[in-house]
């Protein structure tokens, strides 16, 4: 009977420790897969963030490539505008130096002298004008260069964060040990 016993005890006493190792070994795997798949989670949480930080600044640089490309169009017709003045300011001073010289010829001839000295007046008070003018459009172009400068150094810094970005994404996501088997 002993015998029996010991023998009924043994056979219970071994289903009992294979059961365990069972449940163990199963508990570990599943351990194991619930960490691989967390970990997975994160990774694609952190990639997804990354591409839409991605495309936001994408977004960001084309709107300010157009901003770029707008100021420098300001630029090159502040230039234009500016080179005209600049162009009728000299016509201006010819036509005043010319006047001035035949003042000086017809400095006989009242009559003619007073036309001169009216016309000379008038060519005068357009080169002030002109001068005035020009000033002003020098000024314009120089802030339309300030602002191209400004849009410019703003497109430069998008680029690098986009570089940065672009740097970052070919990284591993992480550098995570390997997850047990």
């Amino acid at each position: 009977m002993r015998r029996t016993h010991f023998f009924i005890f043994v056979v219970f006493g071994m289903a009992t420790a294979t059961f365990a190792q069972t449940t163990s070994s199963d508990s570990q795997t599943l351990q194991a897969l619930l960490t691989e798949v967390r970990q997975l989670r994160q990774d694609l949480q952190a990639s997804l963030t990354r591409m839409q930080s991605a495309q936001i600044l994408l977004s960001r640089l084309q709107i300010q490539e157009v901003a770029v490309t707008r100021a420098s169009q300001h630029v090159d017709e502040t230039r234009s505008k500016l080179a005209e003045a600049q162009l009728v300011q000299k016509t201006q001073a010819a036509k005043v130096a010319s006047l001035t010289s035949l003042k000086d010829a017809v400095s006989a001839n009242p009559e003619q002298q007073g036309d001169v000295q009216e016309r000379l007046n008038s060519a005068q008070s357009d080169l002030n004008a002109t001068t005035d003018l020009a000033q002003q459009r020098q000024a314009i172009e120089i802030e339309a260069e300030q602002q191209l400068r400004t849009a410019q150094d703003k497109l430069n810094s998008l680029e690098n964060q986009l570089d940065e970005l672009v740097k970052d994404i070919r990284k591993p996501i992480a550098q995570a040990s390997p997850v047990p088997r």
